[in-house]
């Protein structure tokens, strides 16, 4: 066997060993999806309830939505390929089929200053995003986890100063990608308090937000600070002020989070359609759907399943 035909047989099967790994990868990734929906399935709280929110607040969770308590959600969301953490409360999903999850935290790191809010300028926190971003990159690729970018807005940030609520979103994509191709969005929704603040992500398609955007903010005003945990109750003799404002929060802190929030994104977009049954265990199933892709590429890689669009119909490629 001369030179040439040696290297394309070792190339060929380092392709099948290639491919029979990921295929295991994936088989041991959708399983452990599986069981993490299933044991969220069996302490869901469904609507309408009072969830607390640690001893800050309630949600008065909606008919129509249930919420997962913190140890499944933590296990949600590393099948995921995401993290929970210490701040993390739960995550909310609606009943029936819907693409799109929510995730409640509470971050204590002290009382938020919102005066910067008055004068704040959208293109120049867009860029502090994108550089906050970029510099997450680096931590990314250390970790294998893809690179992103961000697009744009696709909602400006916007302050109410009455109720001391934020809501901003930006559009993301896999870094390199061009066009529509890949672009994600979550919608985060902010609820101020004395000692921190409330956090509400709502993870989608961009193509959707406009969907399902009125859900986070349908949640976000079902939450209720307790008494002595509003924000108007601070007392600046004794209460500890955060070290940033709400222009900071935007551009600096949110930039690593954009970047868990991609990992969910992607999960959403190829490996599962939620389904969260009312009064039933099971909260996960995965419609066996085929992404169109050359029969070279096809024959070598395991299939997975497509995104799923509204009505539960393949989205436009």
């Amino acid at each position: 066997m001369n030179r040439k035909w040696m290297l394309a047989w070792v190339l060929a099967v380092a392709g099948l060993l290639g491919a029979a790994a990921a295929h295991a990868q994936n088989a041991q990734a959708e399983a452990e999806q599986k069981a993490a929906f299933e044991a969220a399935g069996k302490v869901k709280v469904a609507g309408p309830a009072d969830v607390p929110v640690r001893d800050q607040a309630v949600l008065k969770l909606p008919d129509g939505y249930v919420f997962i308590p913190q140890a499944e959600s933590e296990r949600l969301l590393r099948s995921m390929g995401n993290s929970g953490g210490s701040t993390l409360v739960g995550t909310v999903f609606p009943v029936g089929k819907a693409p799109w999850f929510a995730v409640v935290r509470y971050i204590n790191e002290g009382h938020i200053a919102d005066s910067d809010a008055k004068d704040w300028n959208a293109d120049d926190l867009l860029k502090s995003l994108r550089e906050g971003t970029e510099a997450g990159n680096q931590e990314r690729a250390k970790k294998g986890i893809p690179e992103m970018e961000i697009v744009g807005w696709a909602e400006a940030p916007a302050y109410n100063a009455g109720n001391h609520r934020l809501v901003w979103s930006a559009s993301t994509r896999d870094k390199g990608t061009t066009g529509t191709q890949g672009l994600g969005v979550n919608y985060n929704t902010y609820a101020l308090g004395r000692e921190g603040y409330i956090s509400l992500n709502l993870v989608t398609d961009l193509d959707l937000l406009p969907q399902h955007k009125p859900s986070a903010l349908q949640l976000l005003s079902s939450l209720e600070y307790n008494g002595g945990r509003r924000y108007t109750d601070f007392n600046s003799s004794t209460d500890h002020v955060a070290a940033y404002g709400l222009a900071a929060l935007v551009a600096g802190a949110a930039a690593k989070k954009l970047g868990l929030f991609a990992l969910a994104l992607a999960f959403l977009a190829k490996f599962a359609k939620v389904i969260v049954v009312a009064g039933g265990a099971a909260l996960w199933s995965i419609t066996k759907l085929f992404k169109r892709r050359q029969p070279a590429v096809a024959a070598a890689e395991d299939t997975v399943p497509a995104p799923m669009g509204p009505g539960g119909t393949p989205p436009k490629a």
